[in-house]
């Protein structure tokens, strides 16, 4: 078999560039697993780049090739491994985030991938694939920003390495506590034994609840930074030029970690004594088969906000602009 459908696109653009069509099916290189792909988390990344990432400055902006292929979160089985691969085998169910953060090479709005061994892990078997495809990004984000790097590629937003800070009987807010990386944020930080306290919109408070928040603020009824002080941990899953806000909430020595870029108040965070650190998450099968293991005991779900078949990825983008997601959006391969 040559072909295989996939959703592709030919020029930047809003939801309506994604195509359902026919695309080759991708040739395996030395280290690599052909997946057959059963469910694709869709994140923050994939609309960027649909976009041409027309939120940057234009030096900022990576250029690809077209068509162009989305998405790196996939959750499938083993059609194929490179001689060389040693790790997988066929038939083995496999989930992971794929290539990133390289730019339009992990090309998973498809019937089949190719990814490196070393970005994938073995899913847990008591979690459907349409589960364990909503895990990776945003797992290995809230994972590389609280419990371990993992690597030591340069850090594109600063100078240092980020460094987790131990949260274990720490006051930690997360903002945003009930999209992709903020609720699986929320429960790590209680596994760790942080006091987690959830930001988020009224109507997820019954969620994050159930996901053990000790604390919830509605932002439409409190502003958070108005609310909590003397916090160890901020983590803004929203970020952007306002997240200099909570600024104030944390104790001297306390840590601010932005998921997305605009932060500017570095006088005043250096002036009351406060790190602020940023992660670019980056692939990694070894800390996936971690996290797989708190999914598998259920220490750690995935709340899933809404699936969609694969040739209704332009549907999935609409729902993700409309915003107020709960848990993540998860296209399904038939």
């Amino acid at each position: 078999m040559n072909t295989m459908k996939a959703v592709q696109q030919h020029a930047f653009g809003g939801p309506e560039v994604l195509r359902y069509e026919d695309a080759p099916v991708p040739e395996l290189q030395p280290g690599e697993v052909l997946v057959w792909v059963h469910a694709v988390g869709i994140n923050p990344p994939d609309w960027y780049l649909r976009d041409g990432y027309k939120a940057l400055p234009a030096e900022w902006r990576p250029s690809v090739t077209f068509p162009l292929v989305l998405g790196t979160d996939v959750s499938g089985i083993v059609a194929a491994v490179a001689e060389d691969v040693t790790d997988f085998a066929v038939g083995e169910e496999v989930f992971g985030m794929v290539r990133f953060p390289s730019v339009g090479e992990s090309r998973g709005y498809a019937e089949y991938v190719a990814a490196p061994a070393t970005d994938l892990a073995r899913k847990p078997a008591g979690l459907s694939h349409v589960q364990a495809a909503g895990a990776p990004m945003s797992g290995l984000t809230a994972w590389q920003y609280f419990i371990a790097l993992g690597h030591t590629a340069p850090n594109p937003f600063q100078p240092e390495a980020h460094r987790p800070v131990p949260l274990r009987g720490k006051r930690v807010l997360v903002n945003g506590a009930a999209g992709g990386v903020g609720h699986l944020a929320v429960q790590l930080a209680k596994w760790q034994g942080a006091y987690v306290i959830a930001v988020a919109s009224g109507g997820q408070e019954t969620l994050l609840r159930e996901l053990g928040v000790d604390e919830f603020i509605d932002y439409a009824q409190t502003a958070a930074e108005d609310a909590v002080q003397d916090l160890d941990v901020v983590l803004d899953t929203l970020s952007g030029p306002t997240t200099g806000r909570f600024l104030h909430t944390l104790k001297r020595g306390g840590a601010l970690f932005p998921v997305f870029l605009g932060f500017t108040d570095a006088e005043e965070a250096a002036r009351r004594g406060i790190t602020v650190s940023m992660t670019q998450v980056r692939s990694s099968g070894a800390q996936l088969a971690e996290l797989g293991r708190l999914l598998e005991a259920g220490t750690v779900r995935v709340v899933i906000d809404s699936t969609y078949p694969l040739a209704e990825a332009r549907q999935a983008h609409e729902r993700a602009a409309r915003g107020h997601i709960q848990g993540k959006i998860v296209l399904t391969v038939a």
